[in-house]
């Protein structure tokens, strides 16, 4: 951590970007976001920044490739597919929540409802509720493996995320602006390290850049040794900095999705993913 911190010292970048600071609409955060990376990387294709730090790091990417070959989430895919497929008690099923979910949807989430941010997983455990089942932990296990289903069966469908209001602007804001506050010990924001120290070094291992962040989540950690939402690595970013987590499905980590998938919009899903 120390070696990042120095980076970002040296390379004068601590306050953030001067796009954090502007009062920007969602579509020109958009442009500059995307503009900002194609920049930086400009040996990296717009759509394989959806993976993440392999995207950057050509020998990193060599060994994220070979284990491809045998993915580690594939087991917890079949595991998904299988309570897709398994009747509540009712008799009813998921497909009756989500009736397009095997045409792929993952890549609408989260959205604007009318009255608040929905990600999937929140979806999926109200879906459980209405049918009399009790919910699932937010961040690892069937959750992360239903949701890696439907993540699979959304590959290749573009990021859609839309802000069709003010009152859906107020939650994008705050997401934004959690996105570029500093907090922790540290006083680091998300942006401080996977957007100013994209591709820089945090130890042995090199920081992956904001864009395209989302589209492999849920993901198999190596350090986890399993499968693990979104929420649960913001929980993970926010303990790294030495700042204390919100809750997973918390309002914070809802806006922070918004706004952080929101930047991806046009890149396609390729989730579930593995990374270290």
């Amino acid at each position: 951590m120390r070696k990042i911190i120095a980076a970002t010292l040296a390379a004068g970048l601590v306050g953030g970007l001067p796009l954090a600071a502007q009062a920007t609409n969602p579509q020109q955060d958009l442009k500059e976001f995307r503009a900002y990376f194609m920049e930086r990387f400009p040996d990296t294709q717009f759509q394989d920044f959806s993976n993440g730090v392999y995207s950057i790091d050509a020998p990193s990417r060599a060994q994220w490739e070979s284990i491809e070959e045998f993915p580690p989430y594939e087991l917890a895919v079949d595991d998904g597919r299988e309570m897709w497929n398994t009747p509540f008690g009712n008799g009813k099923t998921y497909a009756d929540c989500f009736p397009d979910g095997e045409d792929g949807i993952r890549q609408n989430y989260p959205y604007w409802n009318g009255n608040t941010v929905k990600t999937l997983e929140q979806e999926i455990n109200e879906c459980r509720e209405t049918n009399g089942e009790k919910p699932l932990g937010w961040k690892k296990g069937k959750i992360a493996a239903l949701s890696a289903y439907l993540a699979y069966q959304s590959r290749g469908k573009p990021i859609d995320v839309k802000v069709p209001n003010d009152a859906a602007l107020e939650w994008y804001e705050q997401g934004k602006q959690h996105f570029y506050s500093k907090r922790g010990q540290l006083n680091f924001s998300c942006a401080n390290c996977h957007v100013d120290s994209a591709g820089m070094l945090i130890r042995a291992d090199k920081l992956s850049p904001a864009l395209g962040h989302v589209t492999h989540f849920p993901v198999f950690r190596s350090k986890w040794g399993e499968l693990g939402t979104l929420h649960r690595r913001y929980g993970g970013c926010n303990k790294q900095v030495r700042a204390k987590p919100f809750p997973a499905q918390s309002d914070e980590y809802r806006a922070l999705e918004y706004f952080h998938t929101y930047m991806s919009n046009g890149i396609e899903v390729n989730g579930p993913g593995a990374r270290k």
